[in-house]
């Protein structure tokens, strides 16, 4: 945080009791939206992205061939229309005309052709190859405006996974100036345009006057990473900030009844756990990790720490994805967690690490704190260590012989909406970290043979009856400590309208306006 801010800050700190609205400091009568983070961004390249961070910026800068809505249904984008053979294995998308990168560069058939054949490219994967290359086997262009892609097998969540955000466009001209360091100068063909990213700061963007949707109605956003959650909600409070996100739960009820603020809350499809290196002793035997889920009181971190404004996971999934099962919920029972234990060797318990982010999450920080104590009880010390985001993933996303960590608290909403994308990146034992997100180093064939057999089914009852045995497996075979279902909360300015807000825990204010 500059500066500015941080003094700024700690003078509002004293004037709390005095401040009874906004001081619209942050719009600039309208001109510019400023969007408090929980973490900054960590890459800005599309299909090199993993976080929900850089992906909200990303989706400002960048279009895909087909885009969410709030309710996770797939409209055009950049494709106007396609089209699939009866057997699913061929796709035609008809390209919008007339649409140019921020470079200049024009919006076509071999642009397409191209952003296919980067993140496809086995030989220089990209962290979201697994997106496409399993299931793409070749594509063309076939005219200037349509492009035709060839699959492996029928797939069932094709179009989910070109919305995702890794499906943005980027600028082949662009790229072939930058290549590795294109995260640091992104070019897409979005409503709004890359400015400057200065680390620790801010991210700039300015508004894209030529965009094909027309002139996006506020000139500039300004992402600004706030760890802090009381520098978030103070920031929205005095008018430092029109967007924060995430508020803090326990704030979500007061900011309600403050003047000049809105907030929105809603489920989504994240869901919250503790992750383990079942690669590490004693966590390779399946009844510790059983025993670290009895040993968790989910519905006491609920009810305490989230105060209602979350749900006790009952799958590896969270529940607004599509395919979800709810299998079952491990129960507090910390006498069940030593009598494991007991079994597999150690009636004593044991020394554990534990990693946790501290403002990624709603009270993330706060629950690992808990989830330490509850352990405690059954006779596990924990060890906790906070971690600033950036680093946190970089050091949860090692090589399993170069991986540090025993546990780990993180989050996972599939920005496809759909249950292949809910397991295979975190349980196919194929995409170990660095590889693919599997930072549990778990494997399951039995999960395995649903996760392949999942992709290849191209009807959907028979791919949900597919990804609930799965689901039901690793519940029972758990890699990780079931927590709960997130709630998201976003605090706005009440002037400020039309955001956007999916159960992805993606927030975006591309068409937002001030009133």
């Amino acid at each position: 945080m500059n500066i500015k801010k941080c003094l700024y800050i700690g003078f509002s700190i004293l004037l709390i009791p005095l401040v009874m609205a906004p001081l619209s400091t942050a719009s600039e009568g309208g001109k510019t939206i400023v969007f408090a983070q929980g973490a900054e961004p960590i890459s800005l390249d599309p299909p090199n992205q993993t976080d929900n961070p850089s992906e909200m910026v990303v989706r400002h800068i960048h279009d895909n061939l087909v885009n969410f809505t709030e309710k996770m249904d797939i409209v055009p984008m950049l494709a106007t229309s396609w089209e699939t053979t009866k057997d699913g294995l061929t796709w035609t998308f008809h390209l919008r005309k007339g649409v140019k990168f921020h470079d200049g560069t024009p919006f076509d058939a071999d642009a397409v052709i191209f952003n296919l054949k980067r993140v496809t490219n086995p030989k220089k994967r990209l962290k979201r190859t697994a997106l496409y290359n399993p299931f793409i086997k070749s594509f063309e262009a076939v005219d200037t405006y349509t492009v035709r892609i060839q699959l492996k097998a029928p797939f069932g969540a094709l179009l989910a996974h070109f919305a995702h955000g890794a499906g943005g466009m980027v600028s082949p001209k662009n790229w072939e100036k930058y290549q590795d360091k294109i995260s640091l100068h992104p070019v897409g063909t979005g409503p709004y345009i890359f400015e400057e990213w200065v680390p620790g700061d801010r991210i700039v963007l300015k508004r894209n006057d030529t965009y094909w949707k027309g002139k996006p109605k506020v000139e500039k956003i300004v992402f600004t990473p706030v760890p802090e959650a009381g520098s978030r909600v103070m920031m929205l409070e005095t008018g430092q900030a029109d967007v924060a996100f995430p508020i803090p739960l326990i704030e979500v009820n007061r900011l309600r009844k403050t003047k000049g603020v809105k907030v929105i809350t809603g489920d989504t499809a994240r869901v919250i756990y503790i992750g383990v290196n079942n690669l590490k002793k004693p966590y390779t035997d399946v009844r510790v990790r059983q025993a670290l889920n009895y040993a968790v009181n989910k519905e006491s971190i609920v009810k305490n720490i989230l105060k209602g404004m979350a749900k006790p996971s009952k799958s590896m999934i969270g529940s607004l994805v599509w395919g979800y099962s709810p299998i079952k919920s491990y129960e507090y029972n910390p006498q069940k967690a030593k009598e494991l234990l007991a079994e597999a060797g150690y009636p004593n318990g044991f020394e554990a690490s534990l990693w946790t982010p501290e403002g990624r999450y709603p009270m993330d920080a706060q629950i690992s704190e808990a989830v330490a104590g509850q352990l405690k009880k059954v006779g596990i010390t924990v060890r906790l260590r906070k971690w600033e985001w950036a680093a946190f993933i970089k050091n949860t996303r090692k090589k399993p012989e170069e991986a540090k960590y025993e546990m780990f608290l993180l989050g996972w909403a599939p920005s496809t909406g759909d249950a292949d994308w809910g397991m295979r990146p975190l349980f196919y034992s194929h995409l170990w970290a660095p590889k693919g997100s599997n930072r549990f180093y778990y494997k399951n064939l039995e999960v395995d043979k649903y996760i392949e057999e999942g992709m290849k089914t191209a009807d959907r009852e028979k791919r949900k009856e597919v990804y609930r045995k799965a689901q039901e497996a690793l519940v029972n075979d758990p890699p990780w400590v079931m927590l709960h279902d997130m709630v998201q909360s976003v605090g706005v300015a009440e002037n400020l309208e039309n955001i956007t807000v999916w159960p992805l825990e993606i927030v975006l204010v591309k068409d937002a306006y001030f009133k």
